[in-house]
């Protein structure tokens, strides 16, 4: 195994389906992922089937036999199996050039995007308010007051840390317009949701729930994950129990497809978009993810989005960008995607969760959050997992006051009306936090730095790149000074690295590091510098020597 592959393996999460699970070898680094042991999803092209193509003598050297079929409301696909399970990459690698094959992707392992619970997670109950103040809209729900993600005073984060006050959702405020609507309809996609919890059984529709893991009706929570997701969204207002969501009134559809060990299959993911497309729901909540890129997820994701579904997808707890390794679904682009990174109670990124300046739209509370869990009880859970349901309750209530709009309109007006967060700068696309009132009524901060559509290219008087492939132990630097400009960001044409050892560091005339440019990509643009000078520092250690790195000219304002 060489030693990429050993170093991208330490950082995977173990997974299983039913007691299995494999690492997808002939992948690209971006895309080792966990996936079921010899099973292989593929779409036939039209007048093709399975009989018809196992049938072929060519195609007989392959040792794949037909598992079984996936029937979609907009396509057909089958789950082949591989004789010998060591062919993967070779079979990968002959079916993507089969005349019969529009593609054939691995059957995908995806998780539930939450941190491991540790000592500190069981449910502490207050006494009293942590409020001072006398709130008309604060909900009596006993433990309300440690729903910072809600109402942050600055000491009510329920390990006990102190927080920044008004570092939330700004849910108090937007409850003077809506607390939501029952006519809003949200899917949450996920572990199932005990939907007799008596937080939560007000709101939701099990008649309407399914389960993909065991092709049931039944789509009951036997993990807990999909119903601490869904108390966060909706949780039952003014009834004396727990918790308030941030919505008071919704319908939410459970629809299962992670077991209760939090995983679940590529197949089951797309029977489960695609069923909720059916139910033609507002909204469907995403708090999980992995896999390499699939087209199959990405087919299915579209179809939600050309029926105006909106899609909340969970940014991923790899601490990484996301602009140079993709954390999917998040990172598919698709007019739907609402990409969601994590917040602390301090107002600053959750140390786990994945960014992307590019990539990511917004933040939301997403460590320490206390929710419902199976069995009627309540748990402190941290993860990107947390922070899309405080985002998918907030379009919820955009829903419940103004209706569906265009997926655009709704991201544009989502980004522009956050609240800027500093520790946010190059972390998602308009460094901002959620902010429901200011989402309801369009209100949009002031924003200091530079103006989008004002940025020119400089092309640089000699380029900046590296040996093509670059040498063990590189060390290259580079000064780069336009007089007059008062921002500067730098555009790399294509870089090929060693991601997480080998990189391109940008830094301010101070020294200061910006980002450091690693992975593989093309035409990456930079967060900005201000002031008219940026440091280039290409570093490069004793292993794995790749293509390198391009740079031919910076923006400037």
């Amino acid at each position: 195994m060489n030693k990429t592959l050993s170093k991208k393996l330490l950082g995977l999460t173990s997974v299983a389906v039913g007691a299995m699970a494999s690492v997808a070898p002939g992948l690209q680094a971006s895309e080792i992922a966990r996936y079921v042991p010899g099973e292989i999803i593929v779409k036939f092209k039209p007048g093709v089937n399975a009989q018809s193509f196992l049938s072929k003598k060519s195609n007989s050297v392959l040792g794949l036999s037909n598992k079984r079929e996936i029937k979609l409301s907009y396509d057909k696909l089958n789950v082949l199996k591989i004789a010998d399970e060591k062919s993967l990459t070779n079979t990968l690698s002959a079916l993507k050039y089969n005349p019969d094959i529009v593609y054939a992707e691995p059957n995908f392992i995806y998780t539930a995007a939450v941190m491991p619970k540790d000592k500190l997670s069981a449910h502490k109950k207050l006494e009293s308010s942590p409020f001072n103040e006398v709130e008309a809209n604060l909900p009596d729900d006993p433990s309300f007051g440690q729903l910072w993600g809600l109402k942050n005073n600055g000491s009510n984060e329920p390990q006990g840390k102190a927080g920044v006050e008004g570092a939330d959702v700004n849910a108090l405020k937007a409850w003077d317009i809506t607390r939501g609507s029952r006519n809003v309809r949200i899917a949450i996609i996920d572990t199932g949701i005990d939907y007799t919890h008596p937080d939560l059984k007000g709101n939701i529709d099990s008649e309407h729930g399914y389960n993909f893991v065991n092709d049931t009706k039944n789509a009951m929570d036997d993990n807990g994950h999909g119903t601490h997701c869904a108390g966060t969204i909706g949780a039952i207002h003014d009834n004396k129990v727990g918790v308030a969501g941030v919505m008071a009134d919704v319908t939410i559809i459970p629809v299962k497809f992670l077991d209760g060990g939090g995983s679940g299959t590529l197949e089951a993911a797309v029977k489960s978009i695609d069923y909720a497309t059916g139910l033609n729901v507002d909204l469907m909540s995403n708090s999980w993810g992995g896999g390499g890129f699939s087209q199959a997820l990405f087919d299915s994701i579209k179809q939600a989005s050309d029926k105006g579904i909106i899609f909340t997808a969970a940014a991923g707890n790899s601490s990484s960008n996301n602009d140079t390794t993709p954390s999917y679904p998040a990172s598919y682009v698709i007019p739907n995607i609402v990409s969601v990174a994590a917040l602390t109670a301090q107002n600053d990124l959750a140390y786990f969760s994945s960014y992307g300046r590019s990539t990511v739209h917004i933040a939301a509370p997403g460590h320490n959050i206390l929710s419902t869990v199976k069995g009627g009880g309540y748990e402190i859970m941290s993860g990107t997992s947390m922070a899309t349901p405080h985002v998918s309750g907030v379009l919820g209530l955009l829903l419940s006051k103004e209706g569906r709009m265009s997926h655009e309109a709704l991201k544009e007006r989502l980004t522009m009306t956050g609240m800027p967060v500093s520790a946010l700068r190059g972390k998602t696309i308009t460094a901002s936090r959620i902010d429901a009132y200011n989402l309801l009524t369009d209100t949009r901060p002031e924003r200091s730095g530079p103006k989008n559509d004002a940025w020119r290219v400089v092309k640089l008087d000699q380029v900046f790149e590296s040996e093509h492939p670059y040498k063990e132990n590189a060390n290259l630097s580079k000064t780069i000074t336009v007089p007059g400009a008062k921002y500067v960001r730098v555009k790399v044409t294509k870089f090929d690295l060693e991601s997480g050892y080998d990189y391109v560091r940008i830094a301010d005339a101070a020294g200061v590091t910006l980002e450091k440019v690693s992975g593989a990509g093309d035409n990456y643009t930079s967060d900005f510098i201000e002031g008219n000078t940026v440091q280039l520092n290409f570093i490069s250690d004793r292993s794995i020597n790749k293509w390198g790195y391009k740079i031919e000219a910076v923006e400037v304002q």
